[in-house]
């Protein structure tokens, strides 16, 4: 399985998921960089998303919304804070990201009565593996327990779970 774990911590409010994958760091890391490999897994299988943009660099934005099952639409955004690729410190095997993630309004505006986390992802290198850790972190325990009972945790383990997927086609297609 792809999800090693996920921790929901309300001391530190945060929920955290550790995943391994059997790919280097840089295709790990493109997973997030490119848009098109973005949309085969963010979201879970019946909420897929679809990125309209997808500026990845540091202060850049994504906008996306996801679709459910019965057509409606849910959309969201992305500000990016920190963005450091696999070997941009001159070492090898790790790379590290940062984003606001919040939820729109139907003009792409962000959505204030909605909460808005901060996510940090790491990508490294861990011998034959590359582990993936995504730590997103709330305002309040309140906000916490809001996107957890609207599935945030259950979603997330779907939306990595289709990981290994988009790995092994992007490996026979290079």
């Amino acid at each position: 399985m792809t999800v090693i774990s996920s921790e929901k911590n309300l001391e530190d409010l945060t929920l955290t998921f550790v995943a391994e994958f059997t790919a280097d760091v840089e295709r790990v890391w493109q997973l997030w960089a490119d848009p098109r490999k973005l949309e085969r897994w963010w979201g879970p299988p019946t909420w897929p998303a679809t990125f309209e943009a997808h500026d990845f660099v540091v202060g850049g934005t994504s906008a996306y919304y996801m679709t459910g099952p019965a057509g409606e639409k849910a959309p969201g955004w992305w500000g990016f804070l920190a963005i450091e690729p696999p070997n941009s410190h001159g070492g090898p095997g790790s790379g590290r990201l940062e984003f606001e993630d919040g939820f729109s309004g139907p003009n792409g505006e962000p959505d204030t009565s909605m909460p808005t986390t901060r996510t940090v992802v790491t990508v490294a290198a861990d011998g034959g593996i590359t582990r993936m850790t995504v730590t997103a972190s709330f305002a309040s325990a309140e906000q916490l327990e809001q996107l957890m009972a609207m599935g945030m945790e259950e979603g997330m383990r779907l939306a990595l779970g289709q990981i290994d997927a988009v790995l092994l086609e992007a490996q026979q297609t290079d």
